[in-house]
């Protein structure tokens, strides 16, 4: 057998969301057209956004449609921070350390670009970003001079749940709107929109196994944005044709992956069962990121392991059936050390041995079980081979 532990790049796809959204695929018309066959799909498209917009507590007007994370980050920096200036905002883009990387480099652009002056928050020893830190920064910035706010609802590799209600408070009580990434939180936390506070937030479908190359932006009512690219405006800050299938596996998808208690149950169960059963194998590895239970993503349990490199972790480990990875499936194969762990304080040397394992609604015990058995001869190799 081999043991899928790498839920946090992707989420294998259900049985009825790949039904649902290959029966949807045979769906005839354009969306926008106004014939029968384009009111049908719209009306297959809307029930989607609806259902999207009841699992995301907000409206369907609030739901705008995109091809992924990346895409619902990059429109909201910028979008916002166009329509920001254009309002007579500063010029301040104030965005937490151990970001995704395609927040970083999002912000970098428009640093580089646009004009932006960015400013770093940072962030405490288990990867949090907390009400002080950011409070600090406002008042180093001015609140008047800045333009938004970004950070991130839980770590994509530690999985450290960052007070979203919290910052947000004191972001709107100085008139700042901030952009919340909580692609790593769907599935896994409840995503409350109108409750966070949030004037935007960023979502994709794959994550909860949707289909790769969907996901949302979620725009505040009262948040104007400005479009990447125009040429139809058939969505509040985004043009071209709706992906019709690609809405209907979204909503599916997070349906069936609603964090509910009996589900996150489980998994923290395995996930508890894993983290000591790698404690046990392996004396010296040290669990990083908040405590189990103290704000910790139920499916995550993030590691370095002294002595060793995580990529000759992730290489052993496959070869005995294993599926996990160091971080950030959008850095895979790039040779550098974590940016999280460096931002948490972590050294390059302790850093470079990190391996994270996320966990999903179908992880089974076997896999975690046979984890535990294969991982103290991958470390003991991968000691052996080195650092360099």
């Amino acid at each position: 057998m081999r043991a899928y532990l790498d839920h946090a790049a992707t989420a294998p796809m259900p049985a009825e969301v790949l039904d649902g959204y290959t029966e949807a695929l045979r769906t005839v018309g354009n969306p926008a057209s106004t014939h029968g066959h384009g009111q049908a799909a719209s009306a297959r498209l809307e029930a989607a956004r609806e259902g999207l917009a009841q699992r995301f507590d907000c409206t369907p007007a609030e739901v705008t449609l995109t091809s992924g994370g990346t895409e619902s980050i990059n429109l909201g920096l910028k979008g916002l921070f166009w329509a920001r200036r254009r309002a007579g905002a500063g010029p301040v883009v104030l965005v937490a350390e151990g970001e995704h990387h395609a927040t970083i480099e999002a912000a970098e652009w428009l640093r580089d670009a646009q004009g932006a002056e960015l400013r770093w928050i940072p962030l405490d020893g288990t990867g949090r970003l907390t009400p002080g830190a950011l409070t600090a920064a406002i008042a180093d910035a001015g609140a008047d001079r800045v333009a938004l706010i970004s950070f991130l609802a839980a770590n994509n590799e530690v999985g450290t749940v960052n007070d979203t209600v919290a910052l947000c408070g004191i972001a709107r009580a100085e008139g700042i709107p901030v952009h919340v990434d909580a692609v790593a939180a769907l599935g896994q936390l409840p995503i409350d929109f109108r409750g966070s506070g949030a004037a935007l937030m960023s979502l994709s479908a794959h994550k909860v196994g949707g289909p790769v190359g969907v996901g949302a932006l979620l725009i505040d009512r009262g948040t104007a944005i400005d479009p990447l690219q125009h040429g139809g405006s058939q969505q509040r800050g985004r043009s071209g044709t709706q992906d019709v299938a690609g809405a209907v596996g979204f909503a599916l998808a997070t349906e069936l992956a609603a964090p509910e208690a009996p589900r996150i149950e489980r998994i923290r169960a395995l996930r508890d069962r894993l983290i000591s059963g790698v404690r046990a194998a392996v004396p010296d590895a040290v669990l990083r990121g908040a405590a189990a239970d103290d704000g910790r993503l139920p499916g995550n349990a993030h590691f370095t392991f002294p002595g060793c490199q995580g990529d000759s972790l992730v290489f052993l480990l496959d070869a005995a059936g294993i599926s996990a990875s160091v971080g950030s499936a959008c850095r895979a194969g790039v040779a550098e050390t974590s940016h999280v762990l460096l931002a948490m304080g972590l050294d390059d040397g302790v850093a470079a041995g990190a391996l994270r394992f996320t966990i999903g609604f179908d992880t089974t015990e076997a896999e975690i079980e046979l984890l535990l058995r294969e991982l103290p001869e991958s470390v003991e190799r991968a000691r052996s081979a080195g650092l360099s």
